[in-house]
């Protein structure tokens, strides 16, 4: 009623000042039209923008007074001018009935211009705050790992389409469900067209639902040269960056048809494991003898302590079974070999960077043509890559230089050098004390040797 009462007396003014301008009467009805039209225009816009900034000056208040995450992204995706933007063709669709007759073409056109610049300015509008929201939840602790961006796009997508599909119906003067049923025919089209777009919604469904993926995941995927942390997940697009600091980008589906490796199981368990091996030749390995347990005795006391209960046992005539299963897993007193095994997995035991809590092994594998593998299998507690690698170096050091000390030697190709070296060894005119490249135990056992000659 007010409305009406409104257009009356704004379309009666408007006749009254054309007359006094001296206007034709029969230019009036059409002159007045176009005046109302533009001036409701004019108020539409205005309006809209002192909403605008009223509704600006309460946000920046309210973010003065409490900064929140969401108010900042309202301010970033620019929401408020947005929204204000569905007023003008509100307004004007209301009063449009009184600036034109409604079977006249004029009326129609704009009629049409109004609710397809509503429909543009509402995909906008819904754009901005599924964005808002998208932010929102990827800041949120429970779901920020989670790929929240490519569920907006979809959403972003239905209602884009749906919006154009309304628009196109505006312009061709048609319901859109008839619109939507003649796009039946075109439905190959629509899928060759949307090919990425829909196999990404799909995959997408499917990486969030199996979780298979998240953001800040440490995946591998050797077929597209990806080895690095997921930084980005959209509905096309899922962007890595490598640990060479290049990015990567490979769409959804391709993590779901293919295979890659996520690192997420490690990076959540309770360590990094440790699987090296050395080769040891095989002609060094050999039974202990008293003396040599003797001698290994003086090198760690825990592994003393260790010989001197396998030789109690060994008196007593017991054996390893299950109730005594200790020989079985740590090595045993019989040979060099076993003596190394035990001896390194106390080591590991005692390592502070080791977790104890889950598997540590020293085994060996099938013996090759090059000597016989021993493997060290443990995990670091510390599963950051520099420390990692930092941790698993010492130990494999650690695990050659004590090699000679239980008169075992890693298998290693010969090289001209050591064709060299042999040769003055062989000449006997050169001391291998002064051959610079020597092994340090070999100088020790030269040493010892010339000493013991001297002594003699």
């Amino acid at each position: 009623m007010n409305t009406t009462r409104f257009a009356d007396t704004l379309l009666t003014g408007i006749k009254n000042f054309l007359a006094w301008t001296g206007v034709p009467r029969h230019m009036l009805d059409t002159l007045d039209e176009i005046i109302f039209l533009i001036i409701i225009i004019v108020l539409a816009f205005l309006f809209a923008v002192l909403f605008h900034t009223i509704m600006v000056r309460l946000s920046k208040k309210l973010l003065k007074r409490k900064k929140t995450d969401l108010f900042s992204s309202l301010a970033k995706y620019d929401v408020l001018r947005k929204l204000t933007a569905i007023i003008p063709p509100i307004f004007i669709s209301t009063l449009l009935p009184f600036a034109f007759d409604t079977h006249s073409k004029w009326f129609s056109l704009s009629e049409r211009i109004t609710w397809i610049y509503f429909c543009i300015a509402l995909m906008f509008s819904i754009n901005a705050i599924l964005n808002t929201i998208g932010d929102t939840l990827k800041n949120s602790e429970q779901l920020k790992s989670r790929p929240m961006k490519g569920f907006i796009q979809i959403f972003q997508v239905i209602f884009s389409t749906l919006l154009i599909i309304v628009i196109v119906s505006i312009l061709i003067n048609k319901s859109p469900h008839n619109l939507i049923t003649g796009l039946g025919a075109f439905t190959a089209v629509l899928m060759l067209v949307f090919k990425d777009t829909i196999l990404g919604l799909v995959a997408g469904v499917q990486i969030s639902e199996n979780d298979m993926v998240r953001i800040g995941d440490w995946i591998e995927m050797p077929q597209n040269r990806v080895n690095g942390i997921v930084t980005d997940i959209s509905l096309d697009t899922v962007k890595i960056q490598n640990f060479d600091n290049t990015i990567v980008t490979v769409p959804p589906y391709s993590l779901v048809s293919g295979s890659f490796i996520n690192w997420r199981g490690m990076s959540e368990s309770g360590g990094r494991r440790i699987m090296r091996e050395y080769l040891i030749k095989l002609d060094y390995i050999k039974p202990c003898t008293p003396d040599f347990l003797e001698k290994i005795k003086s090198f760690d006391d825990e592994l003393a302590q260790f010989i001197t209960e396998k030789q109690k046992e060994a008196a007593e005539g017991k054996i390893a079974n299950t109730d005594n299963p200790a020989g079985l897993v740590n090595g045993t007193i019989d040979t060099n070999l076993g003596l190394l095994r035990a001896y390194m997995q106390m080591y590991l035991h005692r390592h502070p960077s080791i977790n104890k809590e889950l598997m540590i092994m020293v085994r060996t594998l099938a013996p090759t043509e090059n000597g016989l593998p021993v493997q060290i299998y443990c995990f670091s507690a510390n599963k950051n890559w520099p420390s990692y690698e930092s941790i698993q170096s010492e130990i494999m050091e650690h695990f050659v230089s004590v090699l000679p000390v239980f008169e075992l030697y890693p298998f290693q190709n010969a090289d001209a050098r050591d064709t060299i070296i042999s040769g003055y060894i062989e000449s006997g005119k050169v001391d291998p004390s002064t051959i610079e490249g020597m092994p340090w135990h070999t100088n020790i056992i030269n040493t010892d040797n010339k000493e013991q000659k001297t002594g003699n």
